[in-house]
């Protein structure tokens, strides 16, 4: 079995071809960082024009470097939602042309189901496991019990903890992504200099809150009356990072009892995301893991941003399942993995 996978989601273009035997023959990702960096953030109408100029060339890329051609694929699969619809329009519309042109089975992926399954990529885990789903755009703890059978324990209520990331270090001058900007900043840090508070720390429940943490980096920006040094700079990233490490280690550790409760012990915690890629978030949820005697997965920093092998992945795992998308499904903003989940606390978080 052999899948081409495409990613276009948010601002980075990307193809990849995977094998059934959970091998990654190519995984080329074009980013869009310098076209967006300018704005401070993602424009939705330069990423779908990037992914329309980057696209064809990735997917030629790919089969080189996998050494197949068209004619070796058994699948396409492509994302389809949720995300900038834009550039979803232009993955899924390129999937669904070479699947009518080569004639061959078209599988429309959902984003966070190809970041919720790469585990199985990674580390062949087998289900279930209990998912953080944490980026830019999403933030969720989710009982992954199959492909297709997901359950929600929880979500943000307003800001999703890559967002926070973003904007926290725009106000501290770190620049654009936030996330790796934070960490850099923070490994010189004093975490204890500045009190921010930790979101819904100790309260029931599994949701999620890192708006009112973001205003509280503002106000200590503020605060000090003038352009933070360099020291203080560092000092606020620590704290602030530590303050989404503690918040979303105290959220999963209820989301963990309730699993056990559910499943018993002895699955594995899995965080899968952007975010995912932070050290010291991977500290403190190997940490919780251990605790509950629970084993830890985090995949390959590579599989944990945006990529085109887990969506290939996700195609090969829903094609044994015998499925196959027809050619009018619709690409899709919003697409929610848990389906009968209740809508997000606020209109403005992601589902």
């Amino acid at each position: 079995m052999l899948a081409l996978g495409i990613e276009t989601s948010c601002d980075e273009t990307a193809a990849a071809v995977v094998d059934g035997d959970r091998r990654i023959l190519a995984s080329v990702v074009a980013s869009q960082l310098d076209r967006h960096r300018l704005y401070g953030g993602i424009v939705p109408e330069v990423a779908a024009r990037a992914h329309l100029e980057l696209l064809q060339g990735l997917v030629r890329q790919a089969l080189d470097e996998a050494k197949v051609g068209f004619a070796d694929l058994d699948l396409v699969a492509a994302t389809t939602g949720p995300g900038l619809i834009g550039g979803v329009i232009v993955g899924s519309t390129f999937g669904k042309a070479l699947s009518l042109a080569r004639r061959l089975p078209f599988l429309a992926i959902n984003h966070l189901e190809g970041h919720a399954l790469s585990p199985r990529l990674s580390n062949g885990i087998s289900f279930p496991y209990l998912l953080l789903l944490v980026s830019g755009g999403h933030c969720q703890l989710l009982a992954v019990e199959g492909v297709g059978r997901y359950r929600r324990y929880g979500t943000t209520v307003d800001d999703a903890a890559g967002e926070a990331f973003d904007k926290a270090a725009k106000k501290l001058g770190l620049g654009f992504p936030g996330g790796p900007a934070i960490e850099r900043a923070a490994k010189s840090g004093n975490a204890a200099r500045f009190p921010l508070p930790k979101p819904m720390l100790g309260r029931p429940g599994c949701d999620f809150s890192f708006s009112g943490l973001k205003t509280a980096v503002a106000q200590a920006v503020e605060a000090l009356g003038r352009e933070p040094t360099a020291q203080e700079q560092a000092d606020l990233a620590a704290s602030f990072q530590e303050a989404v490490a503690a918040s979303l280690a105290d959220r999963t550790r209820n989301a963990l009892r309730r699993f056990i409760d559910e499943h018993g012990p002895g699955h594995a915690l899995v965080v899968a995301g952007g975010v995912a890629a932070n050290t010291r978030l991977r500290e403190v949820l190997a940490e919780l893991a251990r605790a509950h005697h629970n084993g830890f997965v985090a995949p390959p920093l590579a599989l944990c941003t945006d990529n085109a092998a887990m969506i290939a992945w996700a195609g090969i795992e829903r094609h044994a399942l015998g499925e196959e998308d027809g050619l009018d499904v619709a690409p899709r903003p919003r697409w929610p993995l848990d389906a009968e989940a209740p809508p997000a606390p606020y209109a403005g978080a992601k589902a």
